[in-house]
Parts: C-alpha cells; structure tokens; sequence
C-alpha cells in the first residue's frame, strides 16, 4: 500500500478519498513532526508568558477578553469541545466523518496550530484502526469553522461522545477497553485547534467532487444513448463549432459525444433525413454539460488549494508571534459549492426534456416507449418521478451562501453558511442519480426500438450492461424497481463499462482536457 505524507506532500481531493477509504495508509513524516513538535513548544512558551493570546490564554469568541490562568489552560480546552458539541440531526455518512479526520489531521500537520504531537498520532489512530465519530449533520454555521461538527469529531479523544466501530455504535469510552486509547489531557490551545477550521465543508466538498464527477461522465453516455433513440444529428459537436467558442468543458463534451457516437449505425441510417434540427437539450448537450463541467473544474480547484492550507486560528508564527486571523471562515468554499450544486441542478434538469422527448412517440418510437398503450401507461409515470426530482432541486440551488445571521454575540458577525451548501449538494446529487436513471432505462427501451442497427463500441458495451440487469418492458410493471435497479449502474458500474471499452475509440484520451478534468 502506498503512503502519502500529511503535513509535508500535496494532498488531492482524490489522494484525500483513497485514504479516507484504506487504499493509501497517510502518515506523519519525519519533517513534518519536527515541524509540529516546534510548534508545539512554542505555544507551550506562549502559555508560560505572560503575554495575552486569544484561544491560549483567553475565552472563545465573544469571550477573548477573558484571561484565563494556568491551572485552568486543560479546563477549558476540555471544555471547549463539550460546550461545542450541539449539533443536531442525522449522523453524516461514515465517509464524511473519515475525510474530515484526514483533512483535519493534514492541516493540522503543517506546524502552525500549537498542536501537540501526540493528539495527532490519536487521530492517526482513528484513521488507521476504522474508529469513525458519530458527527451530527447540522449545527455549523461555517465561521469560525465547522465548531460543532468538529467538536463533536474529536469529543472522543477525551473519550466523550459517540462512535462507529465495524458498523456500531458505541460510547467513546469503548476505546480505552478495546483498543488501549485513553482519554487525552488536551494543552494550551489543543482543543481549539481542533474545532477551529473548514473540515466539515471541504470533506461534503471532497464528496460531492467524486460524485459529481461521475454523473458528468454517465450524463455524456446517456445523453447519447437518448440521442441515437431519437435519431439525433451529431453535427452540433462538430470540433470547428467548438473551437470558435472554446470553453473548456464544452469542447471535453462535444468530444465525448462525437467518440461515443463514431461508428454507429443508427446514426447513418438517417444521414440523409430532412430534419433540420434537433431541441435544444439534445443539440446543446455540449453546451449545458460543459457549462456544469466547468463548475466542477471550479470547484475542484478551489478544494486543492483548501486541503493544502492551514483553516484554524490563531496561527503560531513563532515563541513570540501568533496572529489571530479569518482563514476558518468557510466563504471561499461556500460560493462554488453554491455554484456546483445549481450546475449538478441544471445537469437532471437537461436530462429530464430528454427523458420527455423519448415519450413523445416521434421519430418512429412508440409513444410513451410501449407499443400497447391504453391499458399500459408506458414510461409516462417514471418520467412524473424524474420531473419532481427537478422541480425539488430547483427549490434546494438557493444558494446558502447568500444568507448571514450574526452569531457568537456579534463577533461572528458575517458568517458563510458553507456547511448547507456542502449538504445541499450532496442532497441535489442524491436526486440527480435518480434523474439520470430515468433517462437510463427509457434510452435503453428506445434503443429496443432501433434494432437491429447497432451503436459504437462503447455505447453497445452500455447498452449490453443496462439490458444485463433490467429487462426491456412491454407491458406496465412496478418501474420503482428498476430504477432502484438503474441506480448502482448510475454510481459506479455504467462509468466502469465505458472505461473498459473506451480504448477502442479513445474516448477518455483527449489529450489536455482530459487531463484539465480528471478527477485527481
């Protein structure tokens, strides 16, 4: 198993999913160790001055003119996570929790927090043993940080709180029976430290980037399998059209469609038709797809710098300067979270007037895509699913990050509300993979309808997948199951296909904006 260096390497957003899921171990690195034990000490002389420090010697938040002693420095530390942990809800996804315990422990391992070696080789600990922390989904208002998801997330190294071990759920007391972890003694700073930050928002980042990324590539397939359905032209993702409004994600998709769609045999069979032109949400897939492409990329970016950053406050400089800054506040986040969640909302939307289109009964296909309809209603009412799926995410892409309410008795008084923005997302995701399984299996049932004539390589690949696991329909039966069938193939399998049969037609091989886009 490779290793990967906190504290000292780059971290990816994909690097940060491998080891949240065990397929790369992550370590403290000698240099970085040095880094952290120097930090350390110097917070440790700070505390022996008698210099005023917020979060070392003072109170929280509104409280930073409270001057707390020596003999109370553990006390509070102790105290900040216990009194910080309100959050309220569902536990988030065990995913979630493991990204936030390794994003945590990469920032925290850069050697500016005070933070003492020892409660990061605990965190490693947890990473390394499956230990997951039960983490309320709701509470943070994403300044200073992600305070009540974090608190909550470290409440059992003082063996509080609650957490997941092989898939239940225990007292945070269990660690010391189970494994030897003894509740720690946090120092100066440690606990504040440990709440102050953006982990919460950048793990649904992370996440959401994975995700999205896969309903680009699966929405690319199946846009051009409802195309070929629909006898559609191929002449709007001609490159030269393209190359003289050259954005980005535009030209990967025009690409994407034009490679998908060499070779195939439905689409010559009406080369010489008299339609002019196709609806928009066929011919301007490379234009809406992309345009969601280039969100993404947006984002993506903005992740990378985020995991290679230090989000907690204040920043130790040296055993003599600290500086009592902003980075925890979760607006540069926020925004293109914000941003992705209304793209992933536009991505079901397009696909929902293909789905529409495939039941309209033109072109030759059976109306509502069943030859005997009357006492079958045909493909009508799963497309009644996919359009209230739509019409909820145009309700959930409001965008969090445009709300403030002032907290903290004013002190916060602008904060971005990142953490419903990352949530947000998650939810739009959620709905759009349904979405897309609509469209999936009324683009299969339409390409029923077109054969014998095959498609290229890679769709008939697909095609062969979706028909593997969901049967072709002539008469009405509980459809709910197969898109509950349509939905791993959505996540995972549909994407592995194309893949697998991409080197046929170098689908995926698009030289520099295929690289610009990976998810790396």
């Amino acid at each position: 198993m490779s290793q990967f260096l906190y504290g000292e390497e780059h971290l990816t957003p994909k690097c940060a999913l491998q080891i949240a899921n065990g397929e790369i171990k992550g370590v403290i690195g000698k240099s970085a160790r040095e880094k952290i034990t120097k930090s350390h000490a110097q917070t440790l002389s700070i505390a022996d001055s008698e210099e005023v420090v917020y979060g070392i010697n003072t109170g929280f938040g509104p409280l930073c003119d409270t001057i707390i002693s020596k003999e109370q420095t553990r006390r509070l530390q102790e105290n900040i996570l216990r009194s910080h942990s309100v959050g309220v809800g569902d536990r988030v996804p065990d995913t979630i929790a493991r990204l936030m315990l390794v994003t945590k422990l990469h920032a925290l391992s850069m050697g500016y927090s005070g933070i003492s070696l020892a409660v990061l080789e605990r965190i490693q600990k947890f990473v390394e043993l499956g230990i997951i922390p039960v983490v309320p989904n709701k509470g943070s208002v994403g300044a200073s940080g992600d305070l009540a998801p974090l608190a909550h997330l470290f409440l059992p190294l003082i063996g509080q709180g609650k957490v997941i071990i092989e898939g239940n759920v225990h007292d945070g007391s269990i660690l010391e029976k189970k494994f030897d972890l003894r509740p720690m003694e946090l120092g100066p700073k440690e606990g504040l430290a440990l709440i102050n930050g953006t982990q919460f928002i950048l793990s649904y980042a992370i996440l959401g980037l994975f995700r999205l990324h896969n309903c680009l590539e699966v929405a690319d397939i199946i846009g051009a399998m409802s195309l070929e359905g629909l006898l559609g032209s191929i002449a709007p993702f001609r490159k030269e059209l393209h190359r003289i409004r050259p954005f980005r994600g535009s030209q990967l998709v025009a690409h994407r469609l034009t490679a998908l769609l060499n070779d195939s045999e439905m689409v010559a069979s009406h080369a010489n038709c008299d339609r002019v032109q196709d609806p928009y949400s066929i011919r301007c897939i490379p234009q809406v797809h992309g345009a969601s492409r280039n969100s993404w990329l947006h984002l993506r970016d903005l992740v990378t710098v985020e995991l290679n950053s230090v989000t907690d406050n204040p920043i130790i400089l040296n055993d003599r300067e600290s500086i009592s800054g902003g980075n925890f506040h979760g607006q540069l986040l926020a925004l293109p979270l914000d941003y992705a969640a209304l793209a992933a909302a536009e991505l079901g939307n397009i696909s929902d007037r293909r789905t529409y289109l495939l039941l309209e009964g033109k072109e030759g296909l059976p109306r509502l895509l069943m030859k005997n309809t009357g006492i079958n209603s045909g493909f009508m009412i799963p497309q009644y699913t996919s359009a209230a799926l739509v019409s909820e995410n145009k309700s959930l892409v409001f965008p969090a990050s445009a709300d403030s309410i002032p907290t903290s008795l004013g002190q916060e008084d602008h904060v971005s509300m990142g953490s419903i923005s990352g949530r947000k997302l998650s939810r739009i995701i959620d709905n759009l993979e349904n979405i897309l399984a609509v469209e999936l299996i009324c683009a299969a049932q339409a390409f029923d309808y077109r054969k014998p004539l095959k498609s290229g390589p890679v769709l008939e690949d697909c095609y062969s997948l979706i028909r593997s696991e969901i049967d072709h329909a002539e008469e009405d039966r509980i459809f709910a199951e197969d898109i509950k069938k349509a939905l791993p193939l959505i996540q995972d399998k549909l994407r592995t296909a194309a893949g697998d049969s991409a080197l046929k037609l170098q689908l995926n091989l698009n030289g520099e904006l295929d690289e610009i886009f990976r998810f790396s």
